[in-house]
């Protein structure tokens, strides 16, 4: 298998990396990731103290939010969210053809 890879303004070859997976034991929910991405990828969800996502956002039982990966499929492999994220929580992965 190989890689899909495009071209820089300049005619640099570059191989996007798509966002895979956000390490919710790592995220403390500062949302610099949110707010760098224009794509509509990531949302802000609560947890409980079980490290169970919890839907309502006034609900009593969040103990802390953090980033999730909600529409992966508006990535496009910045990968600006990782670059920005002060607690290296991101996994990312080339698009396979």
């Amino acid at each position: 298998m190989s890689t899909l890879s495009g071209l820089t303004f300049g005619k640099l070859d570059w191989i996007p990396q798509f966002v895979k997976s956000i390490d919710a034991s790592k995220c403390i929910g500062c949302g610099r990731c949110f707010k760098v991405c224009g794509r509509n990828v990531l949302k802000l969800m609560g947890m409980n103290e079980d490290g169970e996502f919890v839907d309502d956002a006034e609900d009593d039982e969040i103990e802390r939010q953090v980033m999730t990966v909600a529409n992966q499929a508006n990535c496009i492999g910045c990968e600006a969210c990782a670059r920005l994220c002060p607690k290296n929580c991101y996994t990312h992965e080339p698009l396979l053809a």
